[in-house]
């Protein structure tokens, strides 16, 4: 991937995240404008299904860099996001030269003479030959254009989301055997939060802070029409009103962005040409996902369709 130059306005943003399938509104490329140029994290915060992660990809993606993800989750530690030695070759490599090490521990006159030696060679085994880079190292030691997605950081514990301020603040990381790295060309950070609990005042006052909803009835349309250009637009105007509804409905789930794209490919698939009650019935699970809120979403669907 060759790296592109970057936007230098925000309309200009806005046309390039087009260009990869990206539709964002004055709002969010005003806020992806100053994050390329003030070089801050973005923290993209919203319900899930409404184009937090799918921005990291599109930003990658629109300025010609390497996507790295670190999905967060409970229980993540440091380690499975900075960096690990690569135990196994380190054991092989003993073991392919335990002659050397022979060599090395010959004539040590007591145990603690032969660990003192063996330290002594400890360089050799905890070198670059055998670190294994995790998202945060691999885009501090990067030098090439680099998003970091550090998705659903709200699902990590405490300790990790006070580690990420060092590493975000400084853009470098410290390995003790190696030292410190220090990013040559800082990566485009995105942080995304679902909201499940409150991140603290630190993390936000690092980021910008990008609040992301379910857009409005013309922009999922703008969306409709640029990822499935086979839907007529009487039909695209039609379904996204529908989707529109059935979120102001109390489901357990909303349908996202993402399903209505996958509605809209069925019912072009099917060559449906207008939204009518059969058609919503036989393919209303791809909208809705649990039973209850099927139940709910089927008894609403005259009401949903007497409103478009």
């Amino acid at each position: 991937m060759t790296a592109a130059a970057l936007p230098d306005s925000p309309a200009a943003w806005a046309a390039r995240l087009h260009e990869v399938g990206y539709v964002a509104d004055p709002a969010l490329a005003t806020t992806v404008f100053l994050a390329s140029r003030l070089a801050k994290p973005i923290l993209a915060e919203g319900p899930a299904g409404v184009g937090k992660t799918a921005l990291a990809t599109a930003l990658a993606r629109a300025g010609g860099a390497r996507l790295l993800r670190l999905q967060c989750y409970e229980g993540l530690d440091e380690a499975r996001t900075l960096y690990e030695w690569k135990y196994g070759k380190q054991l092989l490599y003993v073991q392919l030269l335990r002659d050397a090490v022979g060599r090395e521990l010959a004539g040590a006159a007591s145990l603690a003479d032969a660990v003192t030696r063996l330290g002594a060679a400890d360089d050799a085994f905890f070198s670059e030959a055998f670190l294994e880079p995790r998202p945060l190292l691999e885009a501090v030691r990067a030098t090439d254009p680099v998003v970091l997605l550090i998705d659903e950081v709200d699902r990590a514990e405490d300790e990790l989301e006070a580690f990420f301020l060092e590493v975000l603040a400084e853009y470098q990381v410290t390995v003790p055997e190696l030292g410190t790295f220090v990013a040559a060309r800082p990566p485009t950070v995105v942080l995304t939060s679902n909201a499940t609990r409150e991140l603290s005042d630190a993390l936000r006052r690092r980021c910008l802070f990008l609040p992301m909803g379910y857009p409005d009835a013309a922009r999922e349309a703008a969306i409709v029409h640029h990822h499935v250009p086979d839907v007529a637009a009487r039909l695209a105007g039609q379904l996204v009103g529908f989707v529109a509804g059935l979120r102001r409905l109390d489901l357990r789930k909303q349908p996202s962005i993402a399903e209505t794209l996958d509605w809209a490919r069925a019912l072009v698939v099917l060559g449906a040409d207008d939204l009518g009650e059969a058609v919503v019935h036989d393919t209303l699970t791809l909208l809705v996902k649990y039973e209850g809120d099927l139940e709910v979403a089927r008894a609403a669907v005259p009401s949903l369709l007497a409103a478009r």
